[in-house]
């Protein structure tokens, strides 16, 4: 049988449950991810031991970013799906992608490994001493192998994606946490917690930085199983004719020249919290350095995935065929579903977490300080009020990729990278305690401007995008979470009257769930009363039901 699309309702049911597979698994390892910052916040702390892992642990990160962000999946990657119309079910090409790949990533991941303390000394502050740039070359030396197995993980995980398997890859980041979470209990149980980098033995670097290499080894292993039972079979093919190289479009390279510049103001952004960090430890106080930058990225980044990325991803696709089709009305209208659908959770998070995110992060970091908590939570809401603009440049670079257009985001790239990169040098100028406030509201000022270019851009190309109802929208929630907060602070400071400590992690919990369930509640109804569409979708059936309750 079909639906009215005319597609087969088994189809759709298996589409439908592959999502919410692949959703779930989206959801649990970015719960897991957060476990595992959480847990590695109260082993490390934010001192400056925890920069010195942090700087290493993003160096393949950013490798990976460049080499099989930019190179495969820009790259190589789309051929996959070409060749699986092969005669042969595209098994020769996939073979000789994947040795081709596997030299180049084994090689990068040599060189980047031998190049440990040179890669260090980018990334880190030229005022760190001796001793500091020791243990951040002994964590770099074993966390930088993880290039490779990023690369794995992403090739595997394509190739089972053209063959219609895609749980496995959703999940697989899920074991890379879990075998971190274990590593990190492994040396809270071994180990003294916190200790300053003079403290460090090779027994802690091994523990912490190689379990966390292992993480994402297993994570790249743990799609070789499912792709054997897809029927794959891996053997050696050498030689570079037909993998495509020559097919790299212009998409390509603007997008892999995207990342490129990016990474440029991130190592901007890495020298000067470092330094922040260093100054703060040479004075004896504790605050925002590199790793406190990093976890309040990633509680900033939550939202971002969960909620922007979900409604764009499913979005895309539409925006896509519009855009093929030539119909620009269609893809306005696209553009301003994208933009009010996240903004009902967004705009009200935003506000909520100026409200709320010191008792947030205090709740979250659990094993930290109040001190070090609170020092996160100042960055994090720097860079959280910079979410819904954030949410905007990223919907905008989607309409552009939709058009094959890959030149402007890079350019709109430019205009982030600059931004932020000003604000960073004005960062390192402030009092190092404020250095992470500023570079956080450097962010939200750079992807702000961005978004602001990248309309104007749009509306050259598109035309009038119809944005008056969605700046009411936005005008509308925004008015309805200011009011809900003023209501939520005045309870809140009833509470610490009454002695309920926000420096306390009881007391975090009390004000985050009373102060929040107010918040919430309160939002909702402001924001119904003042019509927005979206809030009355989903509260009009729940009020229906409870009027048709007999009395």
């Amino acid at each position: 049988m079909t639906d009215s699309s005319g597609q087969p309702r088994d189809a759709q049911a298996s589409l439908a449950k592959s999502s919410a597979v692949m959703a779930a698994g989206t959801v649990v390892s970015r719960v897991l991810g957060f476990g595992r910052a959480a847990l590695l916040g109260g082993t490390i702390g934010i001192g400056l031991s925890a920069d010195a892992f942090q700087v290493a642990n993003t160096l393949p990160n950013q490798f990976y970013l460049l080499l099989a962000g930019g190179v495969l999946n820009a790259v190589l990657v789309p051929q996959i799906t070409k060749a699986a119309s092969h005669d042969d079910g595209g098994h020769e090409f996939v073979n000789r992608l994947l040795t081709l790949s596997l030299t180049i990533m084994l090689g990068a991941t040599v060189i980047a490994t031998a190049a440990a303390p040179l890669l260090v000394r980018i990334f880190a502050t030229g005022d760190w001493n001796s001793q500091a740039l020791a243990l951040a070359t002994a964590f770099a030396f074993i966390c930088l192998p993880q290039i490779l197995f990023y690369g794995l993980y992403t090739l595997f995980g394509q190739v089972l994606n053209a063959r219609g398997q895609f749980a496995a890859y959703m999940w697989a980041p899920a074991l890379a946490n879990i075998v971190a979470i274990a590593g990190l209990l492994w040396f809270q149980l071994s180990f003294a917690s916190k200790v300053p980098v003079s403290g460090w033995t090779a027994p802690m670097i091994w523990v912490l930085a190689g379990t966390s290499t292992l993480g994402v080894a297993a994570q790249a292993a743990a799609l070789w199983l499912p792709l054997r039972a897809s029927g794959f079979r891996y053997r050696p093919v050498w030689g570079f004719r037909g993998v495509g190289l020559r097919s790299a479009t212009r998409v390509a390279g603007w997008t892999f020249a995207a990342v490129a510049l990016s990474q440029v103001g991130y190592i901007v952004t890495s020298q000067v919290m470092t330094r922040a960090g260093h100054l703060l430890d040479v004075r004896g106080q504790s605050g925002a350095g590199l790793a406190a930058y990093g976890y309040a990225f990633l509680l900033f980044m939550l939202p971002h995935s969960l909620i922007t990325v979900s409604l764009v991803t499913a979005l895309f696709t539409r925006l896509s065929l519009a855009a093929h089709r030539r119909d620009r009305a269609a893809v306005v209208v696209d553009l301003g579903r994208g933009l009010r659908m996240p903004a009902v959770l967004l705009v009200p998070g935003t506000v909520a977490m100026v409200l709320l995110g010191t008792q947030a992060t205090r709740v979250a970091f659990f094993d930290n300080s109040p001190t070090e908590s609170r020092a996160i939570a100042h960055v994090m809401i720097a860079m959280m009020l910079g979410l819904v603009p954030f949410g905007w440049l990223y919907l905008i670079q989607r309409v552009f990729y939709a058009f094959e257009d890959a030149k402007t985001p890079f350019y709109l790239q430019v205009v982030v990278t600059v931004v932020a990169t000003v604000a960073n040098l004005v960062a390192a100028i402030v009092d190092p305690a404020r250095t992470g406030i500023v570079v956080g509201l450097g962010q939200t000022l750079s992807n702000l401007v961005a978004a602001i270019v990248g309309f104007m851009l749009l509306r050259g190309r598109l035309g009038s995008l119809r944005l008056a109802g969605t700046i009411r929208t936005y005008l509308r929630l925004l008015v309805a979470s200011v009011a809900a907060a003023l209501l939520g602070w005045l309870v809140i400071r009833l509470m610490g009257a009454l002695g309920v400590d926000a420096a306390s992690w009881t007391g975090a919990l009390e004000q985050l769930l009373v102060g929040g369930g107010i918040f919430v509640l309160a939002a909702l109804a402001f924001a119904h009363l003042m019509r927005v569409e979206e809030v009355a979708q989903l509260l009009d059936p729940v009020l229906r039901r409870v009027r048709r309750r007999p009395s």
